[in-house]
């Protein structure tokens, strides 16, 4: 069994030595959530969401001046094996419609006063055809988590992950093959839109991926860096660096999903500061998360990707710290509280 590449040592460390959450400033929470005129638990997840908010910021009083979607984009070869509806081409077009406001999360953030962030990942360099090689060599990968980690420099207080990709649900369904068993036809979906025929030629891509890489899908990070995409690596670079900076974490859909589950196959303690926003239309998105013991926010039907999902959490997170911070308490508004 080949040895895993030193040049995955320093992220192996940063998932498996993750800061604890910060009970005490759940307790507070908890302890004006009670005085709220509502009766207990009466918001459901939305008070939740409050005091997963605490818990990860390490803060008694948590906030959301600052909360922030990032789109990761990159190419994948193996759009050589007509897996998509689409050419690659769009994943740059569409970060150009990111940028200028005219995609969904664009209009999403902009209504809801949410930081967008771009990054591109070397659009001009598809990753490795994975049915013919490997999509990135060990030290790409790592360098590519490592990118990933920089993403967060702005001090955001809460992350919601996504990404683009022209191919990236093929890539995903790879990953999810390799972690939890089964073949490309248990894994793929309809991603962009592909047709029947498309459909087979995702499977056996997926398929004809695993049977290529088998004897070095030995580990997590090993499975990234044969079957992965740049998006995939820099989303979970982002998720350990927020990990590491008490940044709580809103995650999209099946792609995004993918980095997630890289690091929780590597210690599933690394993904407790995340909360998975939707179960996606795409096929294999509601096993993965059930692999992970995850249950998501919402179920609408959707697989556009692009941190849509994310941002849609952040909403509902806003609007859950908006009433904990602003709806009256049974003493301020004269109302009597729970009979002893």
């Amino acid at each position: 069994m080949p040895a895993l590449s030193p040049a995955f040592a320093d992220i192996v460390e940063l998932l498996t030595a993750v800061p604890d959450g910060d009970d005490a400033a759940v307790a507070a929470v908890r302890m004006r959530d009670a005085q709220l005129t509502k009766p207990a638990g009466s918001l459901g997840r939305m008070e939740e969401l409050v005091e997963f908010l605490a818990r990860w910021q390490h803060r008694p009083v948590p906030r959301l001046d600052n909360p922030m979607v990032t789109i990761f984009a990159a190419n994948h070869g193996v759009t050589d094996q007509g897996i998509s509806a689409y050419p690659r081409e769009v994943t740059a077009q569409m970060v150009a419609n990111f940028t200028n406001g005219g995609a969904a999360i664009s209009q999403i953030c902009a209504l809801h006063e949410i930081n967008l962030r771009v990054f591109e990942l070397a659009l001009e360099l598809p990753t490795g055809d994975i049915t013919r090689e490997a999509a990135l060599d060990d030290q790409m990968c790592a360098a590519t988590i490592a990118y990933g980690m920089e993403a967060v420099a702005g001090k955001p207080d809460l992350v919601g992950l996504g990404e683009m990709g022209i191919g990236n649900t093929t890539v995903a369904a790879a990953l999810y093959a390799a972690l939890y068993g089964g073949t490309g036809a248990d894994w793929v979906g309809r991603g962009t839109g592909v047709d029947d025929d498309g459909l087979r030629r995702k499977a056996d891509a997926v398929d004809r991926a695993l049977a290529l890489h088998k004897d070095e899908l030995t580990h997590p990070l090993a499975i990234l860096a044969r079957l992965g995409g740049r998006e995939i690596a820099a989303m979970l670079g982002a998720l350990v660096a927020a990990r590491h900076q008490k940044i709580p974490v809103i995650v999209d859909g099946f792609v995004a999903t993918a980095a997630a589950a890289i690091a929780h196959a590597v210690n599933p303690a690394a993904i407790n500061h995340c909360i998975f926003a939707h179960v996606s239309a795409e096929t294999g998105h509601a096993k993965a998360l059930e692999h992970m013991g995850q249950q998501p926010l919402l179920d609408l039907g959707m697989r556009l990707g692009e941190g849509s999902g994310a941002a849609l959490g952040i909403v509902l997170a806003k609007t859950a710290l908006h009433l904990h911070a602003n709806m009256a308490t049974f003493a301020d508004a004269a109302v009597s509280g729970p009979a002893d």
